[in-house]
């Protein structure tokens, strides 16, 4: 019996995904439950599994588009195990023991390549068993294949094809290239190009910037990271702080928000912060539900779960959907300013980027300060200068001090910190 294996529904108002990478070959033998397909949406990645033991036919290839619902494979339940090696002749050699577990150091080691491992293996030339394998369950991981990249000779990675020779009156450079690739859009980076693109025609966004003092934080972190790592299994980061002030600031300039629907405005009295996290499929941006009534702690922790699915291709439509007001971090490359492109539907984005030591005036006299910009993006429609420059200085003084403006008490900043 031939069981159908049809593309599941990533969510409301998605009608085509992409074949991402078949896990199990054609011909394979699966198990029920197991996991055969990785599948590309415009929002996240899923999961196809299988649904009983048996064989996989495969029927559609690796980059094709498909409608949702398609059948994309069968699987052959009447191969009730895998399948029976052929039999030995009676005067044949015995036939070689199977060869031991691969281990860590062995390529593949039972696990197969990130989507962005393989990739990078293919752009590069590199072969698996020239990979070590770091990742869970033996899964070669963007950064194992990177390492096998520094290592590998010379030799191997120019082995890689190169373009047509350039016509005979022109001498190339010596030691240059030419080569070129071609690979087809994933849906995710279509759709955040469609989205781009349309909030720069749709909205009259402006982007306001101010600088802030690290000194206050960055001592927190100093003075307390130890014993917030010891009672709360997680690291106390600048995220936490920054979407504990944002949520305050929101408190005090609704408009930021808030967002248009229609001819009407939509005030939310929640603050739901999506945290924009880079994943090797493009940018993605988990939600903190209720992140005004989270803890620091709490916000590390989820922040950490929510990147981590979104990084491993794990996160579903749900979790990605909803937020009233987004913070991306570019700090984290290196930049030093950006003007962040509005999350829509939502009104506004703060850009937080490096902290570099800079000379600044205090009290009078100059100091060498940690000092990061921030940038504030909004949509002037329904947010005034007033209040654009009001959110992204109360945000400012909270950064600048966390004590007086997070919290009360005798000892306020262990009740920040729940320490």
């Amino acid at each position: 019996m031939a069981i159908e294996l049809k593309v599941p529904s990533p969510g409301e108002s998605i009608n085509e995904v992409q074949i991402a990478r078949w896990i199990k070959a054609d011909g394979d033998f699966v198990e029920k439950d197991e996991e055969i397909a990785e599948i590309d949406s415009d929002k996240a990645t899923l999961s196809l599994v299988a649904e009983a033991d048996g064989v996989l036919k495969i029927l559609v290839g690796e980059g094709e588009t498909v409608a949702v619902g398609s059948v994309v494979a069968t699987i052959d339940t009447d191969a009730k195990g895998a399948p029976k090696k052929a039999p030995v002749a009676e005067n044949a050699a015995p036939e070689p023991a199977p060869a031991a577990a691969p281990t860590e150091t062995t390529g593949y080691a039972g696990g197969h390549p990130s989507v962005a491992a393989k990739k990078l293996m293919e752009e590069n030339n590199i072969a698996a068993n020239a990979v070590k394998a770091t990742g869970k369950d033996g899964r070669i991981t963007k950064g194992d294949v990177l390492d096998a990249i520094k290592t590998a000779p010379s030799e191997a990675k120019s082995a890689a094809k190169t373009s047509a020779p350039a016509p005979a009156l022109i001498v190339p450079m010596s030691g240059g290239s030419r080569e070129e690739r071609r690979e087809k859009m994933t849906m995710l980076r279509k759709k955040v190009a469609q989205r781009l693109v349309s909030v720069k025609q749709t909205t009259a966004m402006l982007t306001t910037f101010n600088e802030v003092d690290m000194s206050a934080v960055m001592n927190v972190r100093k003075q307390y990271k130890d014993i917030f790592k010891e009672k709360h299994g997680v690291s106390l980061g600048f995220m936490s702080f920054f979407t504990k002030a944002v949520c305050e600031a929101l408190k005090a300039f609704p408009a930021v928000n808030a967002q248009i629907d229609g001819e009407e405005i939509v005030y939310h009295n929640y603050c739901d912060v999506g945290i924009a996290v880079s994943a090797p499929k493009g940018l993605m941006v988990p939600v903190l539900r209720n992140a005004e009534a989270m803890s620091l702690a709490q916000i590390e922790a989820q922040i950490g779960v929510l990147a981590g699915k979104a990084r491993d291709g794990k996160i579903s439509i749900e979790e990605m959907t909803g937020g009233t007001f987004t913070i991306t971090n570019g700090g984290v490359f290196g930049s030093m300013m950006s003007t962040p492109i509005i999350n829509p539907p939502q009104s506004a984005i703060l850009g937080m980027h490096n902290i570099v030591e800079r000379p600044v005036a205090v009290n009078g006299k100059v100091e060498i300060r940690p000092i990061m910009y921030l940038a504030l993006s909004y949509d002037h429609r329904i947010i005034d200068g007033r209040e654009s420059v009001g959110f992204l200085v109360k945000v400012k003084q909270m950064i600048e001090d966390p004590i007086k403006l997070l919290t009360s008490g005798n000892d306020p900043m262990k009740v920040l910190l729940q320490v």
